[in-house]
């Protein structure tokens, strides 16, 4: 197949005006001009007009379990609050509303464009039940602070049910729910495995009160829940994670929103692990302004998530993208771009294969309408509003529900 579409950015050079793609099964094949790009002589042609074609967006951070508390919860100054929140919510629920709330977090991720999403689910043992419309990888949401005595039988039952997922991954919660021995078992099996890792930290005010002054909401909530307190006191967040855990590149670390200045002197001497920053999330929260800048000068690989619908009001990462250049208006939108594109393929382990239109490349491609606005592709792109026209995961074309 060719597909034909008035401009392609590639995110692997120049924008090409008249742009084509050609795919054979779910590969790409070559990319270029419509007039230079080689196919078969019968190769079926599928002229999308006057759209722009990109790489399929990559969500390197989500909940599709929580899709069904979009507005339920209203925005917090008090994170403690949201999590007691989130969990009386979460005992009304069934089995079946889990199953029905991801498959809903799939269709309207797809509307937005996303073609590979990252997700951290607390049920692995509903993955069987649910057929993946775009490439995922299944992280299982691990926590024991209920149950600190059976870190390992946690995390090896979550295993049995993951191995059914074709991507999948371990996500010990955050330090705050998740014990260094239950870290440390994720950690042996991730290098058995060779699988990824993925966490929560130094996410909130009261993480790094609870952890630097042995105080605060968080300590006093979970210390009446029953969880160990004798690991608080005098580190913050980050300094306790990297004494517990060996971050580095198959790690994928969500926030990192609320950092001392001696954390920064640790993260310029630690192995860069990639890191996930969710805009509107963020704002939801009110957080401390996120540290992009030095973080990018230390050499993170920055990347974007939606975080889920508790925090959220769309799983659109068009919406990120806006945000994120609303709250950072000295970034490029290219650079943007590409933290929801080819950021998210390295922090997956797959730069050689997604994030990018290449020959070779996953047949993963969003096309968005051309606007006549003056602007800039990688502009317009980034202002998008809207569902998407048109999408191809895995050389299958399909459209917005």
């Amino acid at each position: 197949m060719i597909i034909r579409s008035r401009y392609i950015v590639p995110m692997d050079g120049a924008p090409i005006e008249d742009g084509a793609v050609a795919v054979a099964g779910n590969r790409i094949v070559s990319v270029g001009r419509f007039e230079d790009v080689k196919a078969p002589r019968d190769a079926e042609v599928l002229d999308l007009g006057d759209q722009i074609l990109l790489p399929g967006l990559i969500n390197a951070h989500c909940h599709l379990d929580y899709t069904m508390l979009r507005g339920k919860i209203p925005p917090s100054y008090s994170f403690s609050e949201w999590i007691r929140a989130i969990n009386a919510e979460k005992a009304t629920l069934t089995a079946k509303d889990y199953v029905e709330s991801i498959k809903e977090g799939f269709a309207e991720a797809q509307n937005f464009g996303t073609t590979t999403i990252v997700n951290l689910t607390a049920f692995p043992e509903l993955i069987s039940e649910i057929e993946e419309p775009i490439r995922t990888w299944w992280f299982g949401e691990l926590i024991d602070v209920r149950n600190p005595e059976q870190p390992e039988r946690i995390v090896d039952l979550a295993i049995h049910s993951l191995k059914s997922a074709r991507h999948w991954g371990l996500a010990p919660h955050a330090p705050f729910t998740s014990s260094a021995r239950l870290y440390a078992r994720c950690e042996e099996i991730a290098r058995h495995e060779k699988v990824l890792l993925t966490t929560h930290l130094a996410e909130s005010r009261e993480e790094m009160q609870m952890f630097r002054q042995a105080d605060g909401p968080a300590f006093h909530f979970l210390k009446n829940i029953g969880r160990p307190m004798d690991d608080c006191g005098g580190k913050s967040p980050l300094e306790y994670l990297i004494q517990a855990a060996v971050l580095d590149e198959n790690w994928i670390v969500a926030h990192l929103n609320e950092l001392t200045e001696g954390d920064f002197d640790l993260l310029a001497r630690a192995r860069k692990f990639h890191v996930v920053h969710c805009p509107r999330s963020h704002t939801f929260f009110g957080h401390a302004p996120f540290a992009l800048k030095k973080l990018r000068a230390l050499g993170f690989n920055i990347c974007l998530g939606t975080d889920s619908l508790a925090s959220n009001s769309s799983l659109s990462l068009f919406s990120e993208m806006r945000e994120l250049l609303r709250k950072e208006p000295w970034i490029s939108p290219c650079e943007i771009l590409e933290m929801a594109t080819v950021n998210a393929a390295r922090a997956l382990g797959q730069a050689h294969s997604l994030g990018k239109i290449r020959a070779g490349f996953s047949a993963d491609l969003v096309a968005i309408p051309v606007v006549p606005s003056g602007r800039d592709l990688v502009d317009a792109i980034v202002a998008f509003e809207g569902k998407i026209p048109w999408m191809m995961v895995k050389g299958e074309t399909s459209s917005p529900r």
